[in-house]
C-alpha cells in the first residue's frame, strides 16, 4: 500500500451546502480506499491504496465525488513522496503560514509564468516556481492583492491553492 494526498478544487455543492468531511471519508473507503483521512473542512485528504498511475486514482476520485455529491470538481493526487518533497521545497522558509500558498498543479508550469502574473502584482508578492508548482508570498493579507484573481484555471491549468499551514499539516498526517 501506498499513501496519497488528494486535493479539491472545491467543496461548495451549491449555495449554503458543503462537502462534510466525514461524507468526504466515506466516499474514499467505498472506492476501495483505505484509512482515509481529512485535515481541516477544506477538502484535504491522506489514504492509502495500491500503487498505480496518479491519473487513475484522480479520475476514480473525480468519478466517485460527482456520483455521490452530484457535482464535479477537479482532484489533484499526489503520492506521500511527491508532497513531502512539494513541503520541503518551500521557497520561503517558515513564514507566516497563511500568507505563503501554493498552487498544486495537475500538470507541472513553467517558470515563464513568473512573467505572464507581474502584471498582476500590486505588492510585496513574491513568486517563484518550483517542480511545476507554483509558490507565491503574499508579504501580507492575500486578501488585498489582485493576484489571486489571476490565478485561474483557465490562465494556469488545473489546480488547487493551498496555505503553508496546510501544506505542513498534510506532510505530519503522511508521518515521517
Amino acid at each position: 500500500m501506498k499513501t496519497y494526498v488528494a486535493l479539491l478544487y472545491s467543496i461548495v455543492l451549491g449555495a449554503g451546502r458543503r462537502v462534510v468531511m466525514s461524507d468526504l471519508r466515506a466516499m474514499t473507503e467505498e472506492l476501495g480506499f483505505s484509512n482515509a483521512r481529512t485535515l481541516v473542512a477544506t477538502g484535504n485528504l491522506v489514504f492509502e491504496a495500491e500503487e498505480r498511475p496518479i491519473t487513475e486514482i484522480e479520475t476514480q476520485l473525480e468519478d466517485g465525488f460527482a456520483k455521490a455529491f452530484g457535482r464535479s470538481v477537479d482532484i489533484i493526487v499526489r503520492d506521500a513522496e511527491a508532497w513531502l518533497k512539494l513541503a520541503a521545497g518551500n521557497p520561503f522558509g517558515d513564514g507566516e503560514g497563511s500568507e505563503i500558498i501554493v498552487r498544486v498543479m495537475r500538470r507541472p508550469l513553467q517558470s515563464s509564468v513568473i512573467e505572464t502574473l507581474g502584471r498582476h502584482r500590486n505588492g510585496p508578492e513574491r513568486l517563484v516556481v518550483v517542480d511545476g508548482d507554483l509558490w507565491i508570498d503574499f508579504g501580507g493579507k492575500a486578501s488585498e492583492t489582485r493576484l489571486l484573481s489571476a490565478l485561474t484555471t483557465k490562465r494556469l491549468g488545473v489546480g488547487t491553492l493551498r496555505n503553508w499551514n496546510t501544506v505542513r499539516g498534510l506532510a505530519e498526517k503522511i508521518g515521517p
